[in-house]
């Protein structure tokens, strides 16, 4: 079965989208001993330039960016973001004009991960880190309309209501014994939305990636209000496992890693998914969740660059 917003239909990106994304049990002794099954939800299948959480954020910025009329997408985040290259991916296919606004200097040659958003069309500027951290302020963002004139602006990470509504469709893929659902979070819009989309008696658990990751409950329920009017689904954030912080990782993590692959033969991102899976084995390892419960990772894509 494959599906697709209408507006992106005409441009051909829906004869590569494979949704619903597969679910897929995981066979393992741990699991087993505990009587917890496993399923992943390998979002990171869907497109292989657009996968997971980041074709569920982006589909109805496109759209509504196509109502306005605006014919340019502008976007922020860092030289290695995966939503970055997304974002240059959704523009081509759809006939946007992208613009990425990297925080830092510019360092030349461009590393693959800019060098492939280029390649996609977009145009790149760049804000140092303290301009950056003001990226939503209105001296920013008007000086950015002076320079590239009329945009569609998507938040870093694409998360905002339009995410939001776009990640609550994950829900409905599921099948009905699915008992809590596990997510990497980063800027907090996928487990905003799935959350939102699941009935009341599901968990939605989000594992923070970056190290204070408490802040973002604020941030979630904020996203929620502005598409539902109040928190909405059962949620809550486990942050202790950000392995030292945002890109970070420890020996400990690269085991876990390289032990899954083995086990499982899916090569884990070490920047979201892995610390993701790891939060799951542990809080089965600790007895958190009954024999019998079901739960689902939601694999939502890899640090890869595509080919073009």
């Amino acid at each position: 079965m494959v599906t697709c917003h209408a507006d992106l239909v005409e441009d051909g990106l829906i004869s590569e989208l494979r949704l619903p994304s597969p679910v897929v049990e995981i066979g393992d002794d741990r699991l087993r001993a505990a009587g917890v099954r496993v399923l992943l939800k390998r979002d990171d299948l869907i497109h292989p330039e657009v996968p997971g959480n980041k074709w569920r954020k982006l589909k109805y910025n496109v759209a509504t960016a196509r109502e306005l009329g605006v014919e340019t997408l502008l976007t922020f985040g860092g030289a290695y973001s995966n939503h970055i290259r997304a974002t240059a991916a959704v523009g081509s296919y759809g006939g946007f004009s992208t613009i990425g606004v990297i925080r830092g200097e510019e360092h030349l040659p461009l590393n693959p991960s800019l060098r492939y958003a280029v390649s996609r069309g977009m145009r790149l500027t760049y804000l140092d880190r303290t301009a950056y951290r003001a990226k939503t302020s209105d001296v920013v963002i008007d000086g950015l309309h002076r320079e590239f004139g009329d945009f569609y602006l998507i938040p870093e990470g694409g998360s905002n209501a339009d995410a939001v509504r776009g990640c609550a469709e994950l829900a409905a893929e599921l099948e009905p014994s699915c008992d809590v659902v596990f997510c990497a979070v980063g800027t907090g819009g996928t487990l905003a939305g799935v959350a939102a989309g699941m009935r009341p008696d599901q968990v939605v658990v989000g594992v923070p990636v970056l190290k204070g990751g408490a802040f973002l409950e604020d941030e979630i329920v904020g996203l929620q209000e502005q598409v539902y009017g109040a928190r909405a689904g059962s949620w809550q954030l486990e942050c202790d496992y950000h392995f030292g912080g945002y890109a970070k990782r420890t020996p400990q993590l690269d085991e876990f890693i390289d032990d899954f692959e083995m086990r499982h033969g899916l090569r884990l991102d070490w920047v979201y998914e892995a610390k993701m899976m790891y939060a799951v084995f542990d809080q089965v390892a600790r007895n958190a969740f009954p024999p019998g419960t079901t739960v689902v990772a939601v694999v939502s894509g890899s640090g890869e660059i595509p080919e073009v």
